[in-house]
């Protein structure tokens, strides 16, 4: 069964795909957006963890290995 539809439809049905094209590129670049939010938020709180654990390990080093302060000069 072949469908021809009038100039008005077709117009119509081509405006609608360009619309709809639209949103769901739209939505895409949304969920991409999201995607490199969530990677930067993950990596973020994994340097701020590192970075936390160095601190309290220099901490403690410098606990037990105090290093000698040079005398002053008068």
């Amino acid at each position: 069964m072949t469908d021809t539809y009038s100039k008005s439809r077709q117009q119509a049905e081509h405006a609608f795909s360009n619309v709809q094209t639209q949103f769901f590129s739209k939505n895409n670049a949304t969920e991409e957006l999201e995607a490199v939010a969530q990677a930067r938020d993950a990596k973020t709180l994994r340097l701020r963890e590192a970075r936390l654990a160095r601190e309290l390990s220099d901490r403690i080093s410098a606990a037990y290995n105090p290093i000698a302060t040079p005398a002053r000069k008068r």
